[in-house]
This record gives structure tokens, sequence and C-alpha cells, in this order.
């Protein structure tokens, strides 16, 4: 049942963040256990920006609290969250543990769901690190907790997906017709001093910077030509991929052209063409017209959706900003609900 009765829509967000108690737990024995140059125990501290591994009480509340939760949605105006473990999520862990941590969540969340079937949907959490990428956990949330994709929290221990050992994953992942969210983490050890020694390590530049890197590293690396119908969402308007891609086409084809790195191999389309075809956008933490319109623009408005990102962005203020953006009735619903209907295949 909406919970806007005066709308012919759902508003549906997608990106909205999600955790349990044994995930910090976890976290805290990680960073007592390991040795400081594992790269996943640096992949926390980056996270934490060289912290303690805490975070602020007011958002670990929202992360674990559900009762709360749905209280501030209908606050809000929002009728259905699509949940997913919070970056770093399974991520910075070894096997182990990443299995561990993945087969408690998701079966966790589909506890959640099953309460709340008109409220909650859910991205499973996938064990990275596994000898299969993943792939067997994704098959089992997918197919035996009903959960309606992958969130894949940015780099896995300072290494991207784009590695051939990550291919299990994608491919089961097309098998299985459902789509993977490549949300944030911290930037890679790579990469990470020159922007925490300016604070800008987290939402307000290095997350969209190391997320974008990501993306742009799947696509050129050829990973939809080896699965042409595979589904990647992206948030936050596609962290400024869709205000470059004339650019990136035009280098890209300069680089090919001139052979300037012998071990980057020709695509098959351009990089825009990718974007356009086998990726879809959200407005997690871009809630501002201009913006919102000008990628509606340059990558289709069927793949731009709607997103909060709770609890890092609760801005109630912002669902009435969108909803007053110059669309019609059909493309509202589109908007907030259409789209993401269709691609997180939600009943």
């Amino acid at each position: 049942m909406s919970q806007n009765p005066s709308k012919p829509y759902r508003r549906i967000a997608v990106e909205e963040g999600w955790g349990l108690p044994e995930m910090f737990d976890i976290y805290k024995d990680y960073l007592t256990k390991y040795p400081q140059d594992d790269p996943g125990f640096m992949s926390l501290m980056g996270y934490y920006a060289m912290g303690t591994g805490e975070r602020p009480e007011s958002v670990r509340r929202r992360l674990v609290d559900t009762d709360n939760r749905i209280a501030e949605m209908d606050a809000a105006g929002v009728d259905v969250q699509i949940l997913s473990l919070t970056s770093p999520g399974t991520n910075p862990l070894p096997a182990r543990e990443a299995t561990w941590l993945s087969q408690v969540a998701n079966d966790r969340m589909a506890e959640i769901i099953a309460e709340h079937p008109t409220r909650f949907a859910g991205l499973a959490a996938v064990p990275f690190t596994a000898t299969d990428a993943g792939a067997s956990e994704l098959e089992r949330a997918v197919k035996d907790l009903g959960l309606n994709g992958a969130i894949l929290n940015s780099n896995v221990r300072n290494e991207y997906t784009d590695a051939p050992h990550y291919e299990a994953f994608y491919e089961a992942a097309e098998a299985l017709g459902v789509p993977v969210y490549l949300h944030p983490n911290a930037p890679s050890t790579q990469l990470l001093k020159p922007f925490h020694d300016r604070g800008l390590d987290g939402s307000i530049y290095g997350f969209g910077v190391e997320t974008g890197l990501h993306l742009l590293r799947l696509i050129v690396s050829g990973i939809f030509e080896k699965f042409p119908k595979l589904q990647i969402v992206v948030g936050h308007l596609g962290e400024a991929l869709p205000f470059w891609m004339n650019r990136i086409d035009y280098m890209y084809g300069k680089q090919i052209a001139t052979g300037r790195y012998a071990h980057v191999k020709p695509l098959a389309k351009k990089p825009s063409e990718y974007l356009k075809n086998n990726v879809w956008f959200t407005t997690s933490g871009m809630p501002w017209e201009k913006e919102i319109m000008f990628v509606r623009e340059m990558v289709g408005a069927e793949r731009v959706m709607y997103a909060m990102d709770y609890p890092y962005q609760y801005e109630p203020a912002e669902v009435e900003m969108q909803e007053n953006m110059p669309l019609s009735e059909t493309e509202k619903f589109e908007f907030f609900e259409g789209i993401a209907t269709r691609v997180f295949n939600l009943k």
C-alpha cells in the first residue's frame, strides 16, 4: 500500500544503507587481529578516515533500527526502500569472515523483508574474496531468499573487480538476471592519502572519484562484451561520468587509434554506449533538479531513477524537491517507481 495516497505511484528509494550489529563487531575484531599492512586492514582504516572504526550513534541506530526506519520513511513520503549492506560491507574481509557476514546479513535482511513485504526489498551481500567471488552466495540469496540483486561496495581489499577472478560473480549476476549496485567505498590505499590530507576522502569527493574510476575500469576492461546482458546500477547520478561522457569517448578513441597503451584492447562500442545500455543511474545524494535533468538528457530518462541515500543523507525535503521537477505524471511514475520495478524485478 502506498504511503502517498494522492500519488498514482510508489516512491521507491533504491540506495538505502542497512547494517547489523555483528558487522561492527567483526570490523573491530579485524582491526585488532590483523597486521597493519594487510589490505583489508588498510581498507577499513581508509573507510573510517584513519579513525577508530566507530560511526556516529545516530547513523548506527538508523542502520539497524527497522521501526525507526519505517517511521522516517513515512515522514519523508518514501514507500519502499531497497536495502543493502552498508559500505564497506564484506569487501575488506578475508574469505571466511566475508562468507559468514554475507550469509548472516542476507538471512537477516530476508527476514526483515518477509515481515514488511510492502516496505522493503533487498540486495545481497556477497563474499568477493571467496574462491568463486561470491557467485554461489548470490545465487542462494536470489533463488532461496528472494533478494533482488547484489551490492558491490567498490574496491575489494584495494582491488577492482575488472580482474579476471571476479568474472564468476558477473557471470552469475547475468545468468540470474539481477543487477549489481556499484556503491562507493573509501578510496583504495593507493589513492587515499592525497584525499585524506585535505579531508576529501569521503562523500565530499573521494567516494565519487573512487567509484567512477571503478565503473570506468569495468567498461574499458570489456566486461559488458563478455556479459552483454549484465546490469550495473550506480548512484550519485553516475559519479560524474555523464558529465565526462563525450570527452571519454573522444580521448578513448584517440588512445586506441594511436596505440598509446598496448595492453588496452579496443571495445566494440564507444564507452558511452555501455553507459547508455548496461548502466542505470540513481539520484542518491544528488537531489537537485538541474543535475538530474542533465543526466536524464545525457543517458536517457529511462535510465535515471530515484534514491535517497538513507541514512547518510536523510533529508525529507529532498523528496518534495524531486517531486516538483518539471516532469509529467507518467515521467514521475517511471522516475519514482516504474524503472526500479523493472530493473530490480520488484513485485
